[in-house]
C-alpha cells in the first residue's frame, strides 16, 4: 500500500494532569513482563524468555477504562483524517501502558498481523490491526535514550536513503504528545540509558482492507 504520510503527530495535546492520572493509575496495577505476538498468555520458560528479551524488554499494564478511550480517540480520528489515510475502523484493543526503564527496548517490529484476529464470539475476530497510536507520558527531558524510530520500507533497495527513511521521531518527545501511524510500517524503541519513559500504546482495529 503506497501512503504519503507514514505518520501524523500532535505535540503536547494531552494535558500534564491527564498524562500524571495515567502514570499514577497504572503503576497501582499488576504489572506483567511484555511479550512479543506468537507466545500467548502461556507461562514462557527460561530459553523462550532469552529469546523474547532479544526482541523485547520492558514491562506493562493492560487498561480497558472508558476516561482514557475518550480523551484519544478524537486524535485517532483527527489523524486519520488529516493524513488521508481514511481507514474504516470501530473498535480499540486494549491501552497498553508500557514503561522503558534502564536498557529497556522493543526492537524492530511492525503491528500487524498477517491474518485476522481468529477470536470467535468476541468483537475482535476478523478484524486486523489498522493504526497504532502511541501517547508520550514522559517529557523526554526526564531519560535518556528510549527514541521512537520508524524505518519506512516502500522504497526500491537502489534507492535506500538513510535521512529518508530511518526517522527518528523526535516531535513526540514533549510531554502529552501523540503519534499516530499506519500498524503496517516498521518501528522501534531504542533502549533507554538513564530514568524511564512512560508511554501509552493502543491499536485500532477494522475490517481487512479490501
Amino acid at each position: 500500500m503506497n501512503i504519503s504520510n507514514y505518520y501524523w503527530y500532535f505535540s503536547g495535546v494531552l494535558t500534564p494532569k491527564f498524562c500524571d492520572d495515567v502514570i499514577a493509575y497504572a503503576n497501582q496495577q499488576k504489572e506483567e513482563m511484555a511479550v512479543t505476538g506468537g507466545y500467548g498468555n502461556r507461562k514462557l520458560n527460561k530459553q523462550e524468555v532469552l529469546n523474547l528479551k532479544r526482541k523485547r524488554n520492558s514491562d506493562l499494564v493492560w487498561l480497558n477504562d472508558t476516561w482514557i478511550y475518550k480523551e484519544l480517540h478524537p486524535y485517532v480520528h483527527m489523524a486519520n483524517e488529516n493524513a488521508g489515510w481514511n481507514f474504516e475502523w470501530d473498535r480499540s484493543e486494549s491501552c497498553q501502558f508500557t514503561k522503558y526503564k534502564l536498557n529497556q527496548y522493543y526492537d524492530w517490529h511492525c503491528d500487524s498481523w498477517d491474518k485476522p484476529y481468529n477470536k470467535p464470539d468476541t468483537p475482535d475476530h476478523g478484524k486486523i490491526r489498522k493504526l497504532s497510536m502511541t501517547c508520550q507520558l514522559t517529557d523526554g527531558s526526564e531519560y535518556s535514550g528510549g527514541e521512537l524510530e520508524f524505518d519506512f520500507r516502500n522504497y526500491d533497495p537502489h534507492m535506500r536513503d538513510e535521512s529518508k527513511h530511518r526517522i527518528q521521531c523526535k516531535e513526540i518527545l514533549p510531554k502529552g504528545s501523540i503519534i499516530i501511524f499506519p500498524s503496517f510500517v516498521w518501528h522501534r524503541v531504542k533502549p533507554v540509558t538513564s530514568g524511564t519513559r512512560y508511554s501509552l500504546v493502543v491499536w485500532h482495529l477494522g475490517r481487512p482492507f479490501k
